[in-house]
């Protein structure tokens, strides 16, 4: 069975949830949109931290910590974004980190995003 996790985030008119709980495992993919849906402007940097406060919020609004994630998979679109969206994502991390990987790749599905977020987190 699966659980939908209830946020406050932009209800998207994609078939999707940001947050499934299941099997003792949430799973949420977050993209740096704003409260009306719109992808938001200032480069990577702002971007990193929109998304990164998106995923933040689901983690909460699961009633779990930071600390209950377990593996985080980033996309960026360049490169030389990586550094900046480390930099942004290590503000929301203390020791011991996630498991993690991050995958440079030609386009996200709005043109305009240059960054996402795929993670799972632990559910006691």
């Amino acid at each position: 069975m699966k659980t939908p996790v209830k946020t406050e985030l932009f209800a998207s008119k994609a078939p999707l949830e940001w947050a499934i709980i299941a099997n003792g495992t949430l799973s949420t993919a977050q993209i740096p949109i704003d409260a009306e849906g719109k992808v938001v402007d200032g480069g990577i940097e702002a971007q990193a931290r929109q998304t990164m406060d998106n995923f933040k919020h689901t983690i909460e609004a699961a009633e779990l910590t930071m600390d209950d994630v377990t593996q985080v998979l980033i996309y960026v679109t360049e490169r030389s974004q990586l550094a900046v969206f480390n930099k942004v994502y290590a503000e929301y991390f203390q020791a011991p980190y996630p498991n993690r990987a991050a995958m440079i790749v030609a386009g996200l599905a709005r043109e305009e995003m240059l960054c996402e977020v795929v993670a799972y987190a632990a559910v006691p």
